[in-house]
């Protein structure tokens, strides 16, 4: 299972991108899709599969920072 995390660009060589997933970076292809500097994808396997607007990320975001939140309190209350 894939789990969709939107990560930032900023970077982009070429078709290898720095993609800033919160604090960590990683590098993906960004071959797949029509991305700059700034903007928000998805990364699969190493490439970037889809872009997201700001809104869309920030929706994303929030709904992961939700998840985690619930995982720490479930887990404080084991």
């Amino acid at each position: 299972m894939c789990l969709a995390v939107p990560g930032k660009i900023r970077k982009i060589d070429g078709d290898n991108a720095e993609i800033d997933f919160g604090g960590v970076k990683r590098s993906a292809n960004v071959s797949l899709v029509d991305v700059e500097v700034g903007d928000y994808v998805i990364v699969h396997a190493g490439y970037a599969i889809q872009y997201l607007d700001e809104e869309e990320a920030r929706k994303s975001l929030e709904a992961w920072d939700e998840v985690i939140k619930a995982q720490a309190e479930f887990e404080k209350n084991q």
